[in-house]
């Protein structure tokens, strides 16, 4: 790294191979080599590139980390949404524990207004930020990093940055198993945004988990979109138009998984006579149509991202979590 005016946490961080929450605290703790967030030795490296190559931290926003708000940011895109609503509970429920307000921020799905959001959350000094189901892009999280706040993720999964989901492959493969089982050959898949890791990796575990009992799905068999009902509609009319009748049809998401069965018994087929029905997160709806779905552990997810968000605001390396999701058959399928 060359010796510049303008040299920043993240780039000193890169250097050393470190993360920049432990730079950070080393540079802002008075012990120096001494430091208790890293080892003498590691102190020490950090300290001699930052003098070779002139950083300077700025001392009003150092003095501002140091007095902690007690406050946690949280950004959701759809707070109406069951499923944010149910993780946003955990989250507010540990960060009462931990003596934290968890402040929530609603995007309204518009990612200009995400980036907006957030920057109004970290102008009220929070302590922490909280990313639910983000639709960030790395470009964007790098620069979040950059402001030397600690984040993480939930509901969703961006390589490189720490975060809390269900392990939604597992989840696909447990929806893929249980219908190759029951001996269903021609599938559909509702994938709902193909650039979401939720809907990736369910998407990635059903396929692979069907392709292991020689089931295959071809792609005028998937149909991608929302999660939304409205959504599961659109997409289960386009693939019986186009395709036909399935022997089964596994939603992502249970919301689109209810708009297929209305879908289903507007053209007079039967479910689960005609066709199997599986969705995914188990929201309350599901138990009231009888939707056999894959339970993603919601509230939990909340709960953790508060505590490993925690971690990393005391300077803890952390790893990203996965947690594990279950199978609830019901009549549907």
């Amino acid at each position: 790294m060359s010796k510049r005016s303008s040299v920043t946490l993240k780039g000193l961080a890169q250097e050393l191979g470190l993360s920049p929450s432990t730079v950070s605290r080393v540079l802002n703790d008075a012990a120096g080599e001494e430091s208790r967030w890293a080892s003498p030795e590691t102190s020490r490296r950090i300290l001699a590139l930052a003098h070779e190559v002139g950083y300077a931290k700025n001392p009003y926003a150092a003095s501002l980390r140091t007095a902690r708000s007690r406050l946690i940011g949280v950004v959701v895109p759809r707070l109406q949404d069951y499923v944010l609503a149910t993780i946003y509970e955990g989250i507010d429920e540990a960060a009462a524990e931990h003596g934290y307000v968890a402040v929530v921020s609603n995007s309204l799905d518009n990612p200009e207004s995400h980036e907006a959001r957030v920057r109004k959350l970290m102008d009220r000094r929070i302590d922490g930020l909280i990313l639910g189901d983000t639709p960030f892009d790395g470009s964007t999280l790098t620069a979040i990093e950059q402001d030397d706040v600690p984040f993480v993720l939930v509901n969703r999964r961006s390589p490189g940055y720490p975060s809390v989901t269900c392990n939604d492959y597992l989840g696909g493969q447990l929806a893929g198993e249980y219908l190759a089982g029951l001996g269903m050959e021609k599938v559909f898949l509702l994938a709902g945004k193909n650039r979401m890791s939720t809907s990736i990796d369910r998407t990635a575990g059903f396929t692979e988990r069907l392709a292991e009992h020689g089931i295959h799905v071809p792609a005028e068999h998937i149909a991608t979109g929302g999660f939304d009902a409205e959504a599961g509609e659109e997409a289960t009319r386009r693939l019986l138009d186009s395709v036909g009748v399935p022997d089964a049809l596994f939603a992502v998401n249970d919301f689109a998984a209810i708009g297929a069965l209305g879908v289903l018994a507007e053209r007079g087929l039967s479910v689960p006579d005609d066709v199997k029905i599986v969705g995914y997160n188990d929201t309350p709806l599901a138990s009231g149509v009888g939707l056999t779905t894959v339970r993603s552990p919601m509230h939990q997810i909340g709960r953790q991202g508060l505590e490993l968000l925690l971690d990393r605001m005391d300077g803890k390396d952390v790893e990203s979590r996965q947690l594990d999701p279950e199978l609830v058959v019901r009549s549907s399928a």
